[in-house]
């Protein structure tokens, strides 16, 4: 199948979000759509699959105009997206999602026999057979959730099949998995678009790749032929410099004193230390424990056993409230069902944790909240219309800087971040990586959660390696690698690579 996307604009009110853009894909190729968050890639993909109408243009399918003015269209034409916010239904089982809509029938009744039969067989071609057909599916973790998403379109016998951000929540081992698929149904005639800010994965699993910025068509290349910072000049419109900015912060006095945490049946026997102004990365594959070392310091999960000092004293959390109130702050892998109210303002997303700061005698100052709002807005560099604008209109790199602004309208001892670039283009990438370093330059201890060893390497001062709900050795970041991360990450040898954390000393004033 060959497609063509010719001319096509798209407006929300006065925002031009596309503007005559044209995007070719053609079958047994695998073609990247890069830009930066809110340069139009989902929108595009979408008006593709029939959620949006074009204001303007057309879709040539194999030489013919072809309207697409609905999903159901899209469906019959073979066309399936997987969308980068995850579009299953919560109460729902796993097989009822994977054929919502088409459920095999046994005279003219579910056959709810054959369907578990056919979602075991999408889900062990994925590696996923560990996921029961029948759980509900708002029961999974964010990685099933995405290999459920992935099933579901491979389940539509797709010629074209769009992925948005697919290896987002999903371990190395389910992205190899997804790429050796990938491959197959490149080699069956599928068009696959892909949908990444993961420059590896472009470089490694794409033909080619088409550039949009600021809604319009800026470029086509094949990847072959160019090279990373030819991507990113035609996605920023400029160069971006160094991929990681040097880190120069020399960490203080030991902040934070972690021994022996325990949740109830996650983790056990975690010990570690970080200073004001140091960046602990914690590694680890997919279900080894790396979120809930937050969860459990941040009082979202109760902590069973160990102790946890903060400038010396003891902490004693039971919830969210107590760790706020103590001084810690949590970025959570997920900005939208956990981190922001999609429903509020930038504005007041970013003065809700911290909205005693604008009040006076139990009244919010307005003066004093827009005030401090419109310094966020500029010292993160977020692109939003005005401070009234809801937040769930912003792109997914914005919504996650508006999360930042809510930690930084009171800068906090102790910051945990957990994948705080998922799904962030690489310029915005590069500006939360500066904010990471501002804060560490002030003397933040900072807790930072990533699935990618690039990130973890670069930005952190030493890392904790997590394997099965326990601790594997913690790496002076200078001296590591990726190959010696995984090993340990995979249960490997690791006590030669183990530094030793720095002697204890308290905080002073």
């Amino acid at each position: 199948m060959h497609v063509s996307l010719r001319g096509i604009s798209k407006s929300f009110g006065p925002v031009h979000v596309l503007q005559d853009v044209d995007f070719n894909i053609l079958g047994g190729e695998i073609h990247a759509l890069m830009g930066e968050n809110g340069a139009g890639k989902s929108t595009l993909m979408k008006i593709l699959s029939g959620v949006y109408r074009a204001d303007k243009g057309e879709i040539v399918i194999d030489g013919q105009a072809t309207p697409i003015t609905s999903t159901q269209d899209a469906e019959r034409l073979g066309i399936a997206i997987i969308h980068q916010e995850l579009n299953l239904i919560p109460q729902l089982s796993v097989m009822e999602n994977l054929f919502l809509g088409r459920e095999p029938r046994r005279f003219g009744v579910i056959d709810s026999k054959a369907m578990r039969t056919a979602a075991r067989t999408y889900l062990q071609a994925l590696g996923a057979d560990r996921i029961d057909p029948e759980a509900e599916a708002g029961l999974l973790s964010i990685g099933q959730q995405q290999m459920v998403e992935i099933a579901k379109a491979l389940a539509l016998n797709a010629k074209v099949l769009v992925m948005d951000e697919p290896t987002a929540a999903l371990t190395d081992r389910e992205i190899e998995t997804l790429f050796g698929i990938m491959q197959q149904l490149k080699a069956q005639g599928v068009a696959i678009v892909y949908v990444s800010h993961r420059m590896e994965e472009i470089f490694r699993i794409c033909d080619k790749i088409s550039v949009l910025r600021d809604g319009h068509f800026v470029g086509e290349r094949v990847i072959a032929q160019t090279s990373f910072d030819e991507v990113v000049k035609l996605m920023v419109g400029r160069e971006l410099g160094d991929r990681f900015p040097k880190r120069d912060a020399t960490p203080g006095a030991v902040r934070l004193v972690v021994k022996d945490l325990a949740d109830a049946g996650n983790i056990s026997k975690i010990n570690f230390e970080v200073r004001a102004g140091e960046v602990l990365g914690v590694a680890g594959l997919m279900g080894a424990g790396r979120s809930e070392i937050l969860k459990t310091l941040f009082g979202i999960n109760p902590r069973t056993a160990g102790t946890v000092t903060l400038d010396g004293q003891p902490l004693h959390i039971r919830d969210a409230v107590a760790a706020i109130a103590h001084g810690l702050a949590f970025v959570t892998e997920d900005r939208k069902g956990q981190g922001l109210v999609l429903g509020m303002s930038v504005r007041e997303n970013a003065t809700l944790v911290h909205l005693n700061r604008y009040a006076h005698l139990g009244v919010v100052s307005s003066k004093a909240e827009t005030t401090a709002v419109a310094k966020l807005i500029e010292q993160l560099r977020i692109r939003t219309r005005d401070a009234e604008l809801d937040v769930k209109s912003l792109s997914g790199g914005n919504q996650q800087k508006v999360v930042f602004a809510k930690w930084l309208a009171l800068p906090p001892k102790v910051l945990l971040l957990d994948e705080p670039t998922r799904g962030v283009d690489v310029g915005g990438k590069a500006e939360i990586y500066h904010i990471i370093n501002q804060l560490a330059a002030a003397g933040v201890a900072i807790v930072m959660v990533s699935s990618e060893l690039p990130e973890v390497l670069a930005m952190s001062d030493r890392i904790l390696v997590m394997h099965q709900g326990h601790q594997a050795g913690i790496f002076d970041a200078k001296d590591a690698t990726q190959e010696t991360i995984m090993t340990a990450a995979t249960g490997g040898q690791t006590a030669a690579f183990t530094a030793d954390a720095p002697p204890v000393e308290n905080v002073t004033a």
